[in-house]
């Protein structure tokens, strides 16, 4: 889902993963903008982007497909795309358009400061967990998230000097609530289920699981016990507090191994690990291959993609 107008970096020098930050063709709105799919692909295909470059944003997109269907892949889930689902990309998350087929419908775009800091919405796109797909089909939840994006399309488009960035807010502030309160798909967990203390955790957790893996350094930054960081952990996800420290750890590798060209060594050193003989026994046992071999299967299914 790539509508920003700036890359933050080369993916043709494999040493980074290609990085957007929020840089539309117009500054309609700052920190906002909404349009179709064709439109999108349609920007891209100006540029001579192809639809299926693997990338992160620094931005929230949430697509609803009215039309068709196609593909689409977040941090190494293939989602299937047809009327009725609901994508939601989060900043720092990698993605791509595996097949985009014929897939139409809404592409909304936000920073995360600009939901009203005033509303309960703006502690969800703070929150960098969450469901990355919903298949509402027919359900009552789709008509009315596809009303909400409609009023937005409506304002988004009358004449600039007359857009209400306020009413943007409002409305977009709405259609978060509105997706907050489905119920969460089967087997994510429910991360509020954790409280006050897993959203701290995982706040910390991105701040620093390069530098620690160690579940008694969280505790002592945040002022938890390791028990009380572990409960909260089991609430929101079924699993203890040194498994989530580690997925996350173990996410970031998979990311780096697939979608960049850095070696073994650089990315071992930089999520933390002094010897790279222990981040290969650490990738090993999360995922059940060296990460020579899970580098070798995920970029290579890339290129004999057609």
């Amino acid at each position: 889902m790539l509508s920003a107008d700036h890359d933050g970096g080369d993916p043709s020098q494999g040493d980074a993963i290609l990085r957007l930050d929020f840089r539309p063709p117009t500054e309609h709105v700052p920190g906002f903008e909404i349009i179709d799919l064709a439109t999108l692909h349609e920007r891209r295909r100006r540029r001579g982007r192809r639809s299926d470059l693997v990338h992160r944003v620094d931005f929230h997109t949430l697509t609803l497909i009215t039309e068709g269907s196609g593909e689409h892949a977040i941090d190494f889930v293939t989602y299937p795309c047809r009327p009725g689902t609901l994508l939601w990309v989060r900043p720092g998350q990698v993605q791509s358009f595996v097949r985009p087929g014929t897939a139409g419908g809404t592409h909304l775009l936000f920073t995360p400061a600009f939901p009203p800091h005033t509303s309960s919405a703006d502690r969800l796109v703070k929150e960098w967990y969450g469901p990355g797909c919903r298949q509402l089909g027919a359900r009552p939840e789709y008509a009315v998230l596809s009303t909400l994006l409609g009023q937005l399309r409506a304002e988004y488009g009358r004449p600039q000097q007359e857009v209400s960035a306020e009413i943007l807010q409002l409305l977009l502030a709405t259609v978060l609530l509105q997706i907050h309160r489905l119920p969460h798909p089967e087997g994510g967990g429910d991360p509020y289920a954790g409280g006050e203390a897993y959203a701290r955790f995982r706040a910390e957790l991105e701040r620093s699981y390069a530098t620690t893996r160690r579940a008694a350094d969280y505790a002592h930054r945040l002022g938890y016990t390791v028990k009380t960081l572990t409960r909260a952990c089991v609430a929101a996800t079924g699993q203890p507090v040194k498994q989530v420290i580690d997925g996350r750890v173990g996410l970031e590798a998979q990311r780096l191994l697939a979608h960049t060209g850095e070696p073994v060594a650089t990315i071992a050193r930089r999520l933390g690990f002094v010897e790279p003989t222990n981040f290969g026994k650490f990738f090993t046992r999360h995922t059940g291959m060296t990460p020579g071999a899970f580098r070798q299967t995920q970029q290579g299914d890339r290129t004999l993609k057609p």
